[in-house]
């Protein structure tokens, strides 16, 4: 199965002070992968790279054969990747119909937007009874849904998501990485960024582990989950 995305050497600095030194990685039609570390690992520095919001200062980026370094963000999500961000990120005065459109800013024809965003309240009804409410007003569960609908508006090959379970109750977690698993059966690859390791593991068919900006080890996500050193830095203790 080739490659749909593929990362090779990648070092992004912010200043002087470098957060992704030499990262290697792929994910393949069809598939979850992972990527787990603490905080300020360089987990959403990667995610950025990707979208072409930090520019590396060497190495590659390739999605569906396309190096993405030279491409702005506009066209990296027209060639086909969306992001759920970190805090969900909305426009908290539009209604949530609005947010909806803009997860397909770039796309001239309304119609078919609409008729996009009349999927995602099929698949989503409690958006569709809150479509003209003001995000910032939803729960946290609720703009998360709103925030994974408006990434599926643009019918992504690829979704980026960073940290889709943060701040969320234990309840609404489970439902996220329920419908993380959902969205992949539809075709969708997914990478994710996730302090969760325990879910993410669950959900995903490979993991990297990310250490101060520096991939140390990668596999199966089962196989990962199994290694005494990981269930006592990620799970908690061992199993």
């Amino acid at each position: 199965m080739s490659a749909l995305l593929s990362i090779s050497g990648l070092h992004v600095s912010y200043k002087a002070v470098p957060a992704v030194s030499g990262v290697d990685l792929d994910v393949r039609e069809g598939e979850v992968r992972v990527i787990l570390g603490s905080n300020g690992a360089g987990k959403t520095t990667i995610i950025k790279a990707i979208l072409g919001l930090v520019k590396p200062l060497k190495g590659s980026i390739r999605f569906r054969d396309q190096e993405l370094t030279r491409l702005p963000p506009h066209r990296i999500h027209q060639g086909g990747i969306s992001w759920v961000p970190e805090g969900r990120q909305l426009w908290g005065t539009l209604t949530v119909l609005d947010n909806l459109k803009m997860g397909a800013f770039s796309e001239p024809d309304e119609a078919a937007v609409m008729e996009r965003i009349e999927a995602m309240f099929e698949r989503f009804p409690r958006l569709r009874e809150r479509r003209f409410q003001v995000a910032g007003s939803l729960s946290g569960g609720e703009q998360q849904m709103v925030a994974i609908a408006r990434a599926l508006v643009s019918r992504p090959k690829l979704i980026l998501m960073d940290e889709p379970s943060l701040g969320l109750a234990p309840m609404v977690v489970r439902d996220v990485f329920a419908l993380v698993k959902e969205i992949n059966r539809m075709g969708i690859s997914i990478l994710m960024v996730e302090q969760n390791a325990r879910q993410a593991l669950k959900v995903a068919d490979w993991a990297y582990l990310l250490e101060v900006g520096r991939m140390v080890e990668s596999g199966r996500a089962a196989e990962i989950a199994a290694k005494e050193s990981v269930r006592e830095i990620f799970l908690g203790g061992r199993a």
